[in-house]
């Protein structure tokens, strides 16, 4: 299949540029297989104006390349340029927009320009250049994916493709072992600890010819950014609500996946209120996040599934006075827009192997839920509805509201005083902890042998005590479980009994 590409800017400005583009393109061994382009100057005279003739060129196109400089360009009469009514035109039409800015000062441009370039940011991705040659090579790459995103080129995901570098030994035998118990509680994993490495890695489809795949590095690898340096998430809390220095708190956390995505987690949950109440009807004090702690992980999560392996920046994790920030490199799939994303969509991972292991971690879902699971959360819990934008990046914004745990707090002790308090009291369904499935088997086996020991739970399950212990940990941490007295002749109670657990 062919594709028509519409090449924009200011005439003068990148004249040059967009011969260059238009030659090679249409030159090149296999870029020339898929092109035609169309620039300014290969339009012929005819009895029409400029602007109307490049619209028509525009609609009629498939991809709409714009150069963004200095200069703002011949204004029409209400204000605007050409520029700007052909991007307008390419975004009303549903194109496939491709934007490239000219490194420079904001005070070397054109006050105009640069409110355009704002404009642009905030719908699609731009790239940056510095030179001509530079702009071909950005071209050149966008050009590329848009042909694999298309299948017109067929190349392996990041994930699936093999580290010619990477043996077994970069692997932690440890994370595999604690992935296949815990995968095995959660969603009924077939193998078990015992089976071999290969075979378990071959099982997940993390093998290629033999080989260690980019996504086993990152999922078990020992030193994962040895490889992908920027696979580390960094993490950093401002007093205010904007970005400056010094920082007062920043950590940049490296380690494999499931380690990023708790260690960004337990940041900010460090980092936000944490209210405690009062014990008068439990002997656990009811506790409450100002931000649910599931938001937080399905936001951080998303940001680390569904990021661009092959960029060189990291995942973001920026909390605000007033709000988190959490950031990928990576784009949208050609199939989704923003406001897709709030419906019920398909889904469509950007690495379907980390996703899929993820899947089974019960990291994740399948169904292409966590933007809308994140929004109705939010909704529910008092909090503003977060936003999702196209900046550098995907950026997702969760709102913090003053005082929201407090008033969780506040809420239940109110609501427990008007009522008789049961023997074991429910828990508030507003902050109702969500229970997993390992979660509510384990709360039925501590049910029915309550002084047995981290072992016994453990056999019974089926998996792993190290996955008890993760387990019972936060069980604790949610106020369902309490510990009474020593390990050696306590027994476990569990608290705040509800129909809610559903164990």
């Amino acid at each position: 299949m062919r594709y028509k590409i519409f090449i924009s800017s200011v005439q003068k400005e990148f004249a040059g540029e967009r011969r260059m583009l238009s030659g090679y393109l249409q030159r090149d061994a296999l870029l020339g297989r898929f092109f035609d382009v169309f620039v300014f100057e290969d339009m012929p005279a005819k009895d029409q104006t400029p602007e109307k003739a490049y619209i028509k060129e525009v609609e009629a196109s498939d991809i709409y390349i714009v150069l963004l400089g200095k200069e703002f360009g011949y204004e029409l009469e209400d204000g605007t340029s050409p520029t700007q009514k052909e991007y307008e035109a390419a975004t009303a039409n549903n194109k496939y927009r491709l934007a490239f800015l000219l490194n420079a000062k904001d005070s070397e441009r054109h006050p105009k320009m640069n409110r355009l370039i704002k404009h642009v940011s905030e719908t699609i991705i731009y790239g940056r250049f510095s030179s001509a040659s530079e702009l071909l090579s950005n071209v050149y790459s966008a050009l590329v994916s848009f042909l694999v995103e298309k299948g017109d080129l067929r190349t392996e995901p990041f994930d699936k493709s093999a580290d010619n570098k990477a043996t077994a030994a970069d692997l932690s035998d440890e994370k595999i072992e604690w992935f296949v118990n815990r995968a095995k509680a959660e969603r009924n994993f077939p193998l078990t600890v015992d089976a071999r490495k290969e075979k378990i890695l071959a099982h997940l489809n993390l093998l290629n010819n033999n080989r260690i795949t980019n996504a086993a590095i990152l999922l078990f690898g020992l030193q994962p950014q040895r490889f992908f340096l920027s696979s580390e998430v960094k993490c950093a809390h401002f007093h205010g609500t904007r970005v400056e220095k010094p920082i007062p708190f920043y950590q940049v956390y490296k380690g494999n996946l499931f380690d990023l995505v708790d260690q960004a987690v337990n940041f900010v949950l460090s980092k936000i209120d944490y209210a405690i109440g009062i014990r008068s009807h439990s002997a656990i004090a009811p506790t409450a996040y100002e931000i649910p702690p599931e938001v937080i992980e399905e936001a951080v999560v998303n940001a680390i599934a569904h990021r661009d392996y092959d960029s060189t920046a990291s995942v973001q994790v920026m909390l605000f006075s007033d709000r988190l920030e959490i950031s990928n490199p990576g784009q949208l799939p050609s199939q989704l827009t923003i406001e897709r994303l709030k419906e019920d969509h398909a889904s469509y991972p950007k690495n379907p192997l980390l996703a899929e292991v993820l899947y089974l971690a019960h990291y994740i879902e399948r169904m292409g839920t966590g933007i809308q699971d994140i929004t109705k959360r939010c909704r529910e819990y008092g909090l503003p509805e977060p936003e999702f934008k196209i900046r550098d990046g995907f950026v997702a914004v969760i709102y913090r509201k003053k005082g929201l745990a407090f008033e969780k707090i506040d809420a239940d002790d109110s609501q427990n005083d008007l009522i008789t308090p049961p023997i074991t009291p429910p828990i508030t369904p507003s902050i109702t902890p969500l229970i997993t499935e390992l979660e509510r088997k384990l709360l039925a086996v501590i049910d029915r042998k309550p002084a047995g020991t981290r072992k016994d739970f453990a056999d019974t399950l089926g998996i792993g005590v190290e996955v008890v212990k993760e387990y019972i940990e936060k069980l604790k941490g949610k106020g369902l479980l309490q510990r009474i007295g020593n390990n050696r002749t306590g027994y476990w109670k569990i608290v705040n009994f509800s129909d809610d657990v559903g164990y």
